[in-house]
C-alpha cells in the first residue's frame, strides 16, 4: 500500500469512529468529523497532509513500483 491508500483507510477510519462517538458519547466529537472533512478537502487542492509526513517518516512508500 501507498502513503495515499493509507491516508483514505485512516481518514475512513477516523470518520466512521468519530460518528460512533458523536452518537453515541458526545455530539461534540461531530466536530472531529468535520476536521477530517476539512483536511480531505484542502488536502485535495493543496496536496499537503500531515499525516502524509508521518507516513513517509515511518518508510511507507509513496508510489507503487509494481510495473
Amino acid at each position: 500500500m501507498t502513503v495515499q491508500n493509507y491516508i483514505h483507510v485512516i481518514a475512513g477510519l477516523f470518520i466512521l469512529i468519530s460518528l460512533a462517538l458523536g452518537t453515541w458519547v458526545h455530539q461534540y466529537w461531530y466536530f472531529f468529523t468535520a476536521f477530517v472533512g476539512v483536511n480531505l478537502f484542502q488536502y485535495g487542492f493543496t496536496n499537503f497532509c500531515p499525516l502524509g509526513i508521518i507516513l513517509k517518516l515511518f518508510g511507507i512508500p509513496e508510489s507503487c513500483s509494481r510495473f
